[in-house]
């Protein structure tokens, strides 16, 4: 049953509308913790000019959500990409980030709206799945960190030593949060610099092709050799938790919802903002991207270069003098540390929103934290063994990301499509066209996914009627999510009808 209209001065909320917060609702930020955009004092509801102080102060919320594109997870894509299909896809590495962009730039208070518009069971799959897609992303994030660790220590630092510092930054987390949000952002700008010059001087040193760059940004070209590695970009891309994370950030700006131009002006600056850091983070994946394309491609360590083995790879082919090794492992412990710290702050929002657990920030921020940082000292020990087992790992961490999508993309594409939720900043038909094409693409790639390596994996009749009857379960529960409010399928029986009167 839809809910019921909601009164005028809720309509023009800023997307979504929020739930009214209560003595016993939780929200993203407390009134207190969230930062002041100066307005005029006139009332009137007319947008102001464009802002240049305006958009620094509303600049922050865009760049931690790009670290997720910037995680060990899409740095081990991009460097498989190079080194496997050259620079035949970089056009993909570019649409890829654009579609994150357009999904991203949808994402406002999700698991908050969820908890309000779904079911208690729907909600608590929602839930489960969240945090499941979390887990398995911090997982990749902390060996990430632990293999940067490795590195800078020349190997005195095992792995699971390595994971347990990097559980060590919960609180440093909790540390910097007493601070504010905007010292926490600077943290974070401080890091994606790192990676910046990091990958950018490693690019310098290399020497690209520029041309061959050029070219594959340009040209669409896709072989059948390649096919996985595309997939791989893609899939790395739509983060789910990322979703919840950039819709629960936005949240940190005091904007006045109760007038239509504020919430224009909000969304504007928010937009360029996100580009901004999204064109930063592309510029970073295209340099991990082309760097192992020269050096790598056509040889024959291409289809064996891993996180671990990267920046080893890289000292025997540029080494010497230049300590590329170590530059590869900063950028590497950046991009690991700055992830994991984001996920931290992911995990308290989906907890909070989805279950409306008023407990304390030290206290949420600790579970998440362990739900994540158990099973990854487990995954050290088991496979700290060898560069195959945590490739091997890495595969079936990416396949459970790539189940965790359409539970995060449908509820949005969902609820910011409703008038009675959005008002007057419902997406309008086009736009609602738009995604859909790009939510089922993006569905469908990593559909194939599955069903390559569940094809290549599975093997034995008990497995394969298990994983049967789990795709029969998933299936159901996505048909669910997209047929829940009946729009969709009131249309398809007016169409059928019109064409047989």
């Amino acid at each position: 049953m839809a809910p019921p209209p909601r009164p005028e001065s809720e309509s023009s909320s800023l997307l979504p509308i929020q739930p009214e917060p209560t003595s016993a609702s939780e929200t993203a930020y407390e009134p207190g913790e969230k930062i002041t955009i100066a307005d005029d004092e006139s009332g009137s509801d007319v947008t102001p000019p464009f802002s240049w102080k305006k958009l620094w102060l509303f600049t922050g919320p865009g760049f931690l959500m790009s670290i997720a594109f910037l995680d060990p997870g899409n740095l081990e894509g991009d460097l498989q990409a190079g080194a496997s299909a050259g620079y035949s896809l970089l056009w993909l590495l570019m649409w890829a980030t654009a579609m994150g962009l357009l999904i991203q730039m949808l994402s406002a208070s999700l698991a908050e709206v969820c908890r309000e518009e779904y079911p208690n069971w729907a909600r608590l799959v929602l839930w489960v799945m969240a945090e499941v897609a979390l887990i398995g992303a911090d997982i990749q994030e902390v060996i990430g960190s632990a293999i940067a660790i490795k590195i800078l220590s020349g190997g005195a630092i095992k792995l699971w030593a390595g994971v347990v510092i990097t559980a060590l930054d919960c609180f440093v987390f909790l540390f910097l949060e007493n601070y504010g949000v905007r010292k926490l952002e600077a943290v974070f700008a401080v890091l994606i610099a790192t990676m910046a010059v990091s990958f950018a001087w490693m690019f310098g040193e290399t020497k690209p092709n520029g041309k061959e760059l050029l070219i594959g940004l340009i040209v669409p070209k896709l072989g059948s050799k390649t096919i996985r590695q595309a997939v791989g970009v893609v899939g790395c891309v739509i983060m789910p938790h990322n979703v919840f994370l950039h819709s629960a950030l936005v949240q940190s700006r005091k904007v006045d919802n109760n007038k239509k131009s504020r919430v224009h002006e909000a969304l504007t600056y928010y937009s360029i903002e996100s580009t901004v850091a999204l064109i930063i983070s592309f510029i970073i994946n295209v340099c991990v991207t082309t760097v192992f394309a020269k050096g790598f491609y056509g040889t024959k360590e291409a289809g064996t270069i891993g996180l671990e083995n990267a920046g080893q790879f890289l000292q025997e082919k540029y080494g010497g003098i230049f300590p590329i090794l170590y530059i590869w492992g900063i950028g590497l412990l950046a991009a690991g540390q700055s992830s994991t710290i984001t996920g931290t702050y992911a995990g308290q929002f989906i907890m909070g929103g989805f279950l409306n657990l008023r407990l304390k920030k030290w206290i949420r921020a600790l579970i998440t934290r362990s739900f994540a940082i158990v099973p990854t000292i487990v995954v050290a020990l088991f496979f700290d063994t060898s560069d195959d087992t945590l490739d091997i790992l890495n595969e079936w961490l990416n396949v459970l990301q790539s189940v965790q999508i359409p539970f995060a993309l449908i509820p949005l594409l969902t609820l910011v499509s409703k008038e009675q939720l959005m008002g007057v900043f419902k997406i309008g038909k086009k736009t609602k066209v738009v995604t859909w094409i790009v939510a089922a693409l993006l569905i469908i790639i990593n559909a194939y996914l599955l069903l390559d390596f569940f094809t290549a994996e599975v093997r034995g009749v008990l497995v394969g009627l298990m994983v049967s009857i789990f795709i029969i379960i998933y299936g159901i529960f996505v048909l669910y999510l997209i047929l829940r409010d009946g729009e969709l399928p009131n249309r398809l029986a007016s169409a059928v009808h019109k064409s047989f009167s």
